[in-house]
């Protein structure tokens, strides 16, 4: 019999498995919802821009229709982060696709921009806690040598969504005046699709673990071992659980041992926020600004949107073979040099060509950084931290499209994306401040 100080942890277990047809079920499960929200959070800019013409009001009225969205997604990830270090990563992430899936479709029944406001609020909700808890629950699982490129990956899951965006947008929106209520009405999928997930997907082993729930814990891994045709031992090196009432969430994100890379993440985090969403709300809007009609706006937003998959693809692959810091910082400078460049844009070509490459290179920035952020934390306060981090940087995604009138007033096109080129070079220097973990166990 094997002894007990040999035996393997359930975590070593987990790290030492191949990818099985399970690990693809978990991925394409949370990928799924994360696609479903991108095409949320992207058809806010193809609507903000016909309400700008169907309802006849100023593109700073509306940008509070983006704002309020962000807001919930703000209080969402903070909030979502701390239950799901309590009650579980999946009847959390099941709950937030259900909110956020409900209110979008009655957000299309909006007849006011502070109706309006108001349902993208409690969307966002949703949305918000949805994100940092799916990347938190496929990290938990796959195996340490491929986690980041799994997460990336997952990541990538959002390129689709706002690919799906953009062709709706394209193909939806200008059909009518109520183009934009048809569009919404498709985010109540998630509604639907949220049971699939409570039903479908497995709870986090290390969260199981974290709650002395060692014979749930058990199960989920040998069917994940049964899967694999990996046989499992006869003896099982126990974690030890730590009382419930020593674990304070916040408290430990700023402990000596957290405070440095806890306040790097939430730098990186905000400056990405910051000039992601400055940016990409608003393009369809810029576009037409700059003269080109409702329809052709809405083509060339979706030719730079598909420049988002082959920046996750490549990044996907670098986070395992640079590492997650040199990869993020690598990905945030190349956006800083592509948002300067598209602001000095000055034909159809040049908008395309740069508006691609600023695609390429902040979603492949984003996909590192979600590799990153659950890496960087242990099991009892991974949710947490996630959560807080996602949650603080989406109050940069608030002052964002609040910025974007004025930055244009002052000076043009030009101004707003010489903002943005600034802050992704701050937010490569955070991310040079962060530890790298590839291929590390998850284990405290």
């Amino acid at each position: 019999m094997t002894s007990t100080t040999t035996a393997r942890t359930r975590s070593q277990r987990l790290d030492a498995l191949p990818w099985t047809r399970k690990h693809f079920r978990l991925l394409g499960g949370s990928g799924i919802g994360w696609a479903l929200d991108a095409m949320d959070v992207g058809l806010i800019s193809f609507v903000i821009a016909q309400l700008v013409v169907v309802w006849n009001v100023e593109a700073a009225d509306l940008s509070w229709v983006a704002s309020a969205g962000f807001l919930g997604m703000a209080i969402g990830a903070s909030v979502g982060g701390l239950l799901a270090d309590k009650i579980g990563r999946r009847q959390v992430f099941a709950l937030t696709l259900l909110v956020y899936g409900l209110f979008t479709g009655l957000s299309a029944l909006s007849w006011s921009i502070a109706a309006l406001v108001a349902l993208r609020f409690l969307v966002g909700l949703g949305l918000g806690a949805e994100l940092p808890i799916a990347s938190t629950l496929v990290s938990e699982f796959a195996p340490a040598r491929i986690r980041g490129r799994i997460v990336v990956i997952l990541e990538s899951f959002w390129a689709v969504g706002w690919t799906a965006a953009a062709v709706i947008g394209y193909f939806v929106v200008p059909t009518s005046d109520d183009g934009w209520r048809w569009a919404l009405a498709f985010g109540a999928v998630p509604a639907v699709y949220a049971i699939f997930v409570r039903l479908g997907l497995p709870e986090s082993v290390r969260f199981l673990e974290s709650k002395g729930r060692h014979a749930e814990a058990e199960k989920v891994v040998r069917d994940f071992e049964s899967a694999a045709g990996v046989a499992s031992p006869p003896e099982v090196a126990e974690p030890s659980t730590p009382p419930a009432a020593t674990v304070r969430p916040l408290a430990t994100l700023f402990g000596s041992a957290l405070r440095r890379r806890t306040l790097s993440l939430w730098l990186v985090w905000f400056c990405v926020n910051f000039a992601y969403y400055g940016a990409f709300i608003w393009l369809p809007t810029l576009l037409v600004a700059q003269g080109f009609s409702l329809v052709r706006s809405f083509e060339y937003t979706l030719i730079i949107t598909l420049a988002q998959l082959p920046g996750y693809a490549v990044s996907a692959w670098l986070v395992e073979k640079w590492g997650r810091r040199v990869t993020l910082a690598v990905f945030l400078l190349g956006s800083a040099v592509a948002a300067g460049l598209f602001g000095t844009a000055g034909d159809v070509t040049a908008i395309l060509v740069f508006g691609s490459l600023m695609s390429f290179f902040n979603l492949g920035a984003w996909g590192a950084l979600y590799a990153v952020t659950p890496e960087i934390y242990p099991t009892r306060v991974r949710g947490t931290g996630a959560g807080w981090a996602a949650g603080f940087g989406r109050l940069a995604s608030i002052i964002a499209p609040l910025c974007v009138p004025g930055l244009l007033a002052l000076g043009g096109v030009v101004l707003p994306f010489g903002v943005f080129a600034a802050v992704f070079a701050v937010a490569a220097i955070g991310a040079l401040m962060l530890p790298d973990l590839r291929g590390k166990s998850l284990e405290d």
